[in-house]
């Protein structure tokens, strides 16, 4: 016999489809839910997307090229190194550093107790030769002297004479005088010290003219020729002048791969002295003071090569502007086409910019 209770646990087909029906209803519901949600997030994300903050650069005619400065040394024009030709001990030095001289002044003394000795020697075989071929000229002119002897007699007086004229020369090479004019640079031994031969003494500078030594890049030394204009600032004397010819070296720096140039300048006054620094800016005519330009590093370039800047449209989007560029300054370069003045673009924050990006500035 069944058992009444289990008639409880019979379940119809009717039960069971309607069960299966709800379960479904719910689970349709609950993923649709889920889609909704997600698809809502996704678009309140889109909606709240901070705008990516970038500096920019106004294109502006006229002012926006910046000329770059380079720092400079002053240095004489020429450095005379003086020196005896002699070694002996300095009796005494007649000039100080900084001291104006003139061709032919007298700078320094050397003991010359030994060079008037010499001198004094050849001075008295020089009179004793002398004095025999004034003699024996009696007998050769009579034709009783040997022609040999009488030979011998005149080399005598010509070797008397040499030593003679050496030893006027020591005597003299003991006061040093200066070879040229300038001002003394530096003063290297005093009075009571030993000089040997060509030991320099003191050097003499001119500085009339003065030469600006500045070092250039590579990429930037193409640009500058012999007789490039220049503006030389010097604070230290509050100096202002234009630079004049231009000497440039042929063999860069290894470490630094720059090249030395050095500028004439004028120096009437002596107000630049070597080593002040000076401030150097190259005015080249063969740029238009009323060019545009930008940072190198705001010029992008496309796989093909061509070249492009980001700028910012009028409702602040990021834009790929195509453009030519022209020479460089520093680092500067001129934009020869693609921009017009007014507009915004990007020199700092465009490694995060793709096309239309929103952007604030």
């Amino acid at each position: 016999m069944q058992n009444k209770n289990d008639s409880n646990l019979v379940q119809s087909p009717c039960m069971t489809y309607r069960y299966n029906k709800d379960m479904n209803a719910k689970n349709i519901a609950i993923v649709s839910a889920a889609l909704f949600l997600v698809a809502c997030s996704h678009d309140g994300n889109q909606k709240v997307k901070a705008p990516t903050r970038v500096k920019v650069e106004t294109v502006a005619e006229g002012n926006s090229v910046e000329r770059p400065s380079y720092v400079g040394i002053v240095e004489e024009n020429e450095s005379t190194a003086v020196s005896f030709t002699s070694m002996g001990v300095v009796s005494h030095v007649y000039v100080n550093e900084g001291q104006s001289v003139g061709r032919g002044q007298l700078l320094a003394t050397m003991d010359g107790t030994q060079a008037r000795n010499v001198y004094s020697g050849a001075q008295a075989q020089m009179a004793q030769a002398e004095d025999a071929l004034k003699r024996y000229g009696k007998l050769h002119d009579n034709g009783s002297l040997p022609e040999v002897q009488w030979v011998e007699i005149q080399s005598k007086v010509a070797q008397a004479r040499a030593q003679l004229a050496v030893a006027k020369k020591n005597l003299a090479d003991c006061r040093l005088t200066a070879p040229v004019g300038g001002v003394i640079g530096r003063k290297l031994v005093g009075a009571g010290e030993s000089a040997m031969p060509s030991q320099a003494i003191v050097t003499i500078l001119d500085i009339n003219t003065v030469k600006v030594k500045v070092s250039i890049p590579e990429n930037e030394i193409g640009a500058i020729g012999a007789n490039t204009p220049s503006s030389i600032f010097v604070e230290a004397a509050n100096c202002r002048a234009s630079g004049g010819k231009i000497e440039k070296s042929v063999q860069a720096d290894a470490l630094t791969h720059t090249y030395d140039i050095r500028i004439s300048v004028k120096n009437p006054n002596r107000q630049l002295l070597p080593g002040m620094v000076a401030d150097v800016t190259f005015n080249d005519d063969s740029t238009d003071a009323s060019s545009i330009s930008l940072p190198l590093t705001s010029v992008q370039e496309y796989a093909n090569g061509a070249l492009f800047v980001w700028s910012i449209t009028a409702d602040s989007t990021a834009h790929r502007q195509p453009v030519t560029i022209g020479r460089t300054f520093g680092n500067r370069v001129t934009i020869s086409s693609g921009l017009t003045s007014g507009q915004h673009i990007v020199v700092e924050g465009y490694q995060k910019l793709s096309e239309g990006t929103k952007v604030i500035f």
